[in-house]
């Protein structure tokens, strides 16, 4: 009777909390992507610092880890993740703390014995999308889209609003998974873009539910009405990642 009710127990504790992680929300207000240039042979090494060290280290200092990626096609030797700051102000002062942090210190001394990690880092600066965050994360998805869209003068809200009102539910029609939205802060003061993770089980099912997705006949009604006044989006960049199996967004 007892193993009974200890099995029982076990597994309504485990339901609990696998739709706790399903309906978590980012806390953040503001967001970065920092895309990291390992030095050839040393990817391995990169990721295992993140996943010893590092991730725990910014969570120490106050960040948030959101997700950590790698390309399916790793061309450039790369490792792609996005940190969120309760605001602007305090992305710095934490920084800076983490670079102080005489943990992070000696790790970093150490994992450098035989030569810098990583070549370069890439930075995006983002705020949450607006009316396009209001739904609990999703479960986990086996691959992820980062998708980029360039939008022409003038038309970001246009395209939000697109998104709002038809695109977000036409994707979930699909079987496609709406993760995070976000609006990019240009440095130099340019037009946002609006930035977004998009998810599937695998590569095959994303890319037949998105040509499906393509196809629906309320998505092309939706996108024509969308453009009477002229073209909203200018150039889409998109890329396929797997996530890290540390990643908190899998």
């Amino acid at each position: 009777m007892k193993l009974r009710l200890t099995i029982a127990l076990f597994f309504i504790l485990s339901s609990f909390c696998s739709m706790a992680q399903q309906g978590e929300t980012l806390n953040s207000t503001y967001f970065e992507i920092r895309k990291y240039y390992a030095n050839p042979g040393k990817l391995p090494a990169l990721i295992k610092r993140f996943e010893d060290h590092t991730m725990r280290i910014f969570e120490r200092v106050g960040m948030e880890n959101v997700i950590y990626l790698v390309p399916t096609e790793n061309e450039d030797n790369s490792l792609t993740y996005i940190l969120g700051y309760p605001d602007e102000a305090a992305r710095d002062q934490m920084w800076q703390q983490f670079g102080n942090d005489p943990e992070w210190q000696k790790v970093f001394s150490e994992s450098r014995v035989d030569g810098p990690l990583v070549s370069r880092v890439d930075q995006t600066f983002m705020t949450l999308a607006p009316g396009l965050n209001s739904s609990p994360i999703p479960d986990n998805s086996g691959i992820f889209q980062l998708r980029i869209y360039t939008c022409f003068d003038g038309k970001l809200d246009n395209l939000i609003a697109r998104f709002k009102d038809h695109t977000q539910e036409l994707f979930a029609r699909q079987g496609l998974k709406n993760y995070p939205y976000w609006i990019s802060k240009e440095k130099d003061g340019g037009q946002s873009k609006l930035v977004y993770l998009l998810g599937h089980e695998d590569q095959e099912s994303f890319e037949a539910a998105f040509q499906a997705f393509l196809k629906d006949p309320d998505w092309v009604k939706a996108r024509d009405a969308s453009e009477e006044n002229g073209k909203i989006v200018e150039k889409v960049d998109a890329t396929f990642f797997k996530p890290l199996p540390f990643s908190p967004i899998k």
